[in-house]
C-alpha cells in the first residue's frame, strides 16, 4: 500500500513538472513552450465535461441492450420448452372423405392449392424443385404447380419449359409462367403469378424456393391446420439442410438457423401466433393475402413485409417444426454476403416503412 502511494505521488509531480515546463526533453520544453501544456489541460476538461459522460452514456446504453438481448433470449427458450404442440392447440385432423364427397369433382375434403415456384436461372436445381411439387401426395385435380421463371438465361428458360411439359404430359397440372421484365423481382413474380385467372379458384398458396424440396406429404400435414383452423393465415415448416458439413461457413450457418427456427419460430408461434414468414416451405390462406394487401415489392424482405401486414390484421401464425424441407446452405462468400444484405437491410427498411403504424396498432 505504501508502495502504491508513493508511486503515485511519483507520478502526480511528474505530471506537474511536466506541465510547468520545469523539466523534461528540449522537445518537450518547447512543444509546452508553444503551448502543448495549455491545449492538454483544455483536453482533459474537455475529457472530464463531454467524452467521459458520452462514454458512459454509450456504455450504459449497451448494457441496457445487453439486458434485453438477454431476457429476449431467455423468454424465447423457456417459451420454446414448454410450448404446447401445434396439434395439440388447433385442430389439424387428416382431411379425406369424412369431409364430403363430390362424384364430379372428387373430394371436397381437399381444397384447392397452388404452389408457386419462384426461380431466377436455376440451372442445377429446376428439375429438382419442379419434380418434388409435382410430387406432392394431393388429388391432382386439386392443386396447381406454378413455376415462376424469371431466368434471363433463354438456355436455362427451355429447360425449365422443357421440364414443366414433361410432368405436363404426365397428367400434372402445371403453369410455366414468365414475365417481360423483373420488376419487384421474386415479390414481383409472385404477385403478377396471382394475377391469372386460374388462381382464383385455389384456397391455399404453397411458395417453395427453387432450391427447396419438399416432401411428399408437405401438403397432407400442413394444409389441415388451414382446412379446420379459419383464424390461422400460415403454416410455416422447417428447413433441413442437404449440406451442413460442406465447409465452416455451412456449420456455421446451420447453427444460427436451428436456433432461428428451435427458439425464436417456436417461440413466437406458440405464445403470440406471430413470427416472420421464411419466405418458402410455408402455406398461406389466399384470403388472409388479400386482406394483407398481397405480395409487395417495396423492401427485398417480401416474406416479411406480408407477415407483419397480416399480422396487423390479427391473423394467427402457426409454426410446425415436424414438417421439413430440403434445402442448401450457401457455400461461399459472395452467396452468402448477398443472402445476409438482403435479410439485414430489407428488414431495417421494413421498419423504417412500417415501424410507427406498428406501434401505433392496438
Amino acid at each position: 500500500m505504501a508502495g502504491d502511494g508513493e508511486g503515485a505521488a511519483a507520478f502526480a509531480a511528474a505530471k506537474a513538472e511536466w506541465l510547468d515546463g520545469s523539466g523534461g526533453l528540449p522537445l518537450l520544453r518547447w512543444w509546452r513552450a508553444s503551448g502543448g501544456g495549455e491545449l492538454l489541460g483544455r483536453w482533459d476538461a474537455v475529457r472530464a465535461g463531454a467524452v467521459a459522460p458520452a462514454l458512459a452514456a454509450v456504455s450504459g446504453a449497451c448494457l441496457a441492450m445487453s439486458a434485453m438481448l438477454l431476457a429476449e433470449a431467455v423468454f424465447m427458450a423457456a417459451a420454446s420448452l414448454v410450448r404446447r404442440r401445434p396439434e395439440r392447440r388447433y385442430s389439424a385432423g387428416p382431411l379425406g372423405a369424412q369431409d364430403g364427397e363430390d362424384e364430379e369433382r372428387g373430394l371436397l375434403g381437399y381444397p384447392m392449392v397452388l404452389v408457386q415456384i419462384p426461380m431466377y436461372n436455376e440451372r442445377e436445381v429446376y428439375k429438382l424443385s419442379i419434380g418434388a411439387a409435382c410430387g406432392l401426395s394431393w388429388p391432382s385435380d386439386r392443386v396447381i404447380v406454378q413455376v415462376l421463371d424469371d431466368s434471363t438465361d433463354p438456355t436455362i428458360k427451355d429447360l425449365v419449359e422443357l421440364e414443366c411439359k414433361i410432368w405436363a404430359k404426365k397428367g400434372k397440372n402445371v403453369k410455366y409462367e414468365v414475365r417481360n421484365n423483373r420488376e419487384g423481382y421474386k415479390a414481383g413474380a409472385l404477385k403478377e403469378g396471382m394475377l391469372h385467372a386460374y388462381v382464383q379458384q385455389c384456397d391455399f398458396l404453397a411458395v417453395f424456393d427453387a432450391d427447396f424440396q419438399p416432401e411428399p406429404d408437405f401438403l397432407m400435414r400442413t394444409i389441415p391446420y388451414l382446412a379446420r383452423n379459419p383464424q390461422i393465415a400460415l403454416v410455416q415448416a422447417r428447413w433441413e439442410f442437404v449440406n451442413p458439413n460442406e465447409c465452416l461457413m455451412t456449420r456455421i450457418q446451420k447453427m444460427t438457423l436451428d436456433y432461428h427456427f428451435k427458439v425464436e419460430q417456436e417461440a413466437g408461434s406458440s405464445t403470440f401466433a406471430f413470427f416472420g414468414f421464411n419466405g418458402t416451405a410455408g402455406v398461406w390462406r389466399i384470403s388472409a393475402i388479400k386482406e394483407a394487401g398481397g405480395w409487395d415489392d417495396r423492401t427485398t424482405v417480401e416474406d416479411m413485409d406480408l407477415a407483419v401486414r397480416a399480422g396487423l390484421k390479427g391473423w394467427k401464425f402457426v409454426y410446425v417444426g415436424d414438417v421439413k424441407v430440403k434445402s442448401e446452405l450457401p457455400s461461399n462468400l459472395k452467396a452468402y454476403r448477398r443472402q445476409q444484405h438482403r435479410w439485414t437491410c430489407g428488414a431495417a427498411n421494413l421498419f423504417r416503412k412500417m415501424g410507427a403504424e406498428i406501434l401505433l396498432t392496438k
